[in-house]
């Protein structure tokens, strides 16, 4: 809410060089990816394993990604691409977070396009 206040104090120049600045600082869209990253402990079942003892496997990378409200997706993560699926993954939360700021300019814009054509439709009368 605060920010739609703050959009609405700014010129439309303002505004249309907001949204340009945001669409710059986009990361690499080929980049990104979707989901958490978790560490994992294992166990393997042998009864003669040091994990069986509590010294548990890992740690394993897994990358799990919700597709809908009752499915989700997963696989493991090869301990040398940890940091670049950690990188991807901070890449889609800055895209989001930035086309949700052009999406509010965007309807500010909008907003006021369609208040101008309502006083100029007024003022025809």
């Amino acid at each position: 809410m605060a920010e739609r206040e703050k959009l609405a104090k700014l010129s439309d120049l303002a505004l249309r060089n907001r949204r340009e600045g945001l669409t710059k600082v986009l990361p690499p869209l080929g980049e990104v990816l979707r989901g958490s990253l978790m560490e994992r402990y294992l166990t393997c079942g042998n009864p003669d394993c040091k994990c069986a003892r509590g010294e548990r496997h890992g740690p394993v990378w897994y990358l799990s990604v919700t597709l809908d409200q009752s499915h989700r997706a997963g696989c493991t993560v090869p301990g040398d691409q940890v940091e670049q699926v950690r990188r991807w993954i901070e890449n889609y939360h800055r895209v989001k977070e930035n086309l949700e700021k052009v999406s509010d300019i965007n309807r500010e814009l909008m907003r006021r396009q369609k208040d101008k054509a309502k006083k100029k439709k007024k003022s025809q009368k």
